[in-house]
């Protein structure tokens, strides 16, 4: 797939499987939601007290870590439902890998500090994370 495979492989252990499925719904969601989901996210951490760490992914700073228990409360049940639902894995099971895939993800699709503007820009970050190509 690309860049974040070893990353995600890492997490999992070497084992992938539904980790690399929870990549995958994770990467849908955010094209299905194209800027107004990253701007949606934003605002959810924003309103949890979480403003500052999504703020450190989407700058050129160093990633601030977050704990499931604060993921969790940002994304919501929904979202974690729908993360989860075809991987086979546990939202309590998917929290961890998310806690530290979603920092990645965000910032690789954010390299210039700031939030795409445009959908077109968010799918081309996308494509690049899921083929691993430019700016890897």
């Amino acid at each position: 797939m690309g860049l974040l495979d070893g990353l995600l492989q890492g997490l999992t252990g070497g084992q992938g499987g539904s980790g690399g499925g929870l990549q995958q719904a994770l990467f849908q969601m955010l094209q299905q939601g194209g800027t107004e989901g990253l701007s949606g996210l934003a605002r959810n951490f924003q309103s949890q007290g979480l403003g500052d760490i999504f703020s450190s992914w989407v700058s050129t700073g160093e990633n601030q870590p977050i704990h499931p228990e604060q993921l969790q409360n940002a994304l919501g049940a929904e979202t974690l439902q729908r993360l989860t639902g075809g991987t086979g894995m546990s939202v309590q099971a998917a929290l961890p890998l998310l806690a530290q895939l979603l920092p990645v993800v965000i910032d690789k699709l954010t390299p210039q500090g700031q939030l795409p503007q445009s959908n077109n820009l968010l799918h081309q970050g996308l494509a690049a994370l899921l083929g691993g190509g430019k700016g890897s």
